[in-house]
């Protein structure tokens, strides 16, 4: 499972399954905007999107 956040040099954000959801979250942290013209995410200047890959809970490494 993959989860994205978005961090700006003062705060960070919490961990979200999908995108979408880190980035409607995102502007909340001042991390950017949507553009109201065209519907996509602007992130702000030194803002970076992390991602990290998890095991999906209940399962079982072999």
């Amino acid at each position: 499972m993959t989860r994205f956040r978005f961090v700006t040099p003062h705060r960070f954000g919490k961990w979200y399954p999908s995108l979408r959801l880190a980035q409607r979250f995102a502007v909340a942290i001042g991390a950017g905007f949507f553009d109201e013209r065209t519907g996509q995410f602007v992130a702000y200047r030194d803002t970076r999107l992390e991602t990290e890959m998890r095991e999906a809970e209940g399962s079982i490494a072999a």
